[in-house]
């Protein structure tokens, strides 16, 4: 039955949450103060992954830039996959692998941080931007899931990996998403106090 598949989907989403919250909220705070750390220094967030995982850094972006839930300053932060120019460009004189790489070259800077989202902890491109970040100085807070793939080995013990534990994508990015929120709330009880949302 329809319902009973649709319930079962909240159920597992709500569950993984649960068993989550534990294991990801010393990794969540570690990458609110390196985001904060950033940013209250003149440094920026650069975000980055493919698929969903471009839609959850365009997602980060918008709510750094805007705000998330209280009236804030702007804080800075650039999702990497936004400028098909840039994207298709690199992707046709070079290759997919460097479309992210190449703009960590171009636009970060020591102190700056890369969000890199890759549910299986393997994408190329968000690897290759990782080894870019890393010449640039900044730090990493990876989000990944599957066991954290090939991410494990790329990181380096100043950067920050939140890695999901489960092998579904689609309740993988789920936990993204609420990691993203986590980061966003915990960078704006920093900067303002702890306060209750309004919502």
């Amino acid at each position: 039955m329809l319902e009973q598949r649709i319930e079962q989907h909240f159920i597992d989403s709500a569950d993984l949450k649960y068993q989550a919250a534990q294991v990801l909220s010393k990794p969540i705070a570690a990458a609110v103060s390196a985001v904060l750390a950033s940013v209250t220094s003149g440094g920026k967030v650069l975000a980055c992954g493919n698929g969903g995982s471009a839609a959850d850094a365009q997602h980060f972006a918008a709510e750094f830039v805007g705000r998330f839930e209280r009236e804030r300053p702007e804080l800075g932060a650039i999702a990497l996959t936004t400028d098909s120019s840039i994207i298709t460009a690199i992707a046709n004189d070079y290759s997919y692998e460097q479309i992210f790489s190449k703009q960590v070259r171009a636009l970060g800077q020591s102190g700056d941080v890369l969000l890199a989202i890759t549910t299986s902890g393997s994408s190329p491109n968000v690897l290759a931007a990782i080894q870019a970040a890393h010449e640039r100085d900044m730090t990493v807070v990876a989000l990944t899931g599957k066991g954290g793939g090939k991410m494990g080995q790329a990181l380096r013990e100043t950067d920050v990996h939140i890695c999901v534990p489960h092998d579904r994508t689609a309740r993988i990015q789920e936990v993204h998403l609420l990691a993203i929120h986590c980061i966003c709330d915990g960078v704006d009880a920093q900067l303002l106090g702890d306060s209750e949302s309004k919502e």
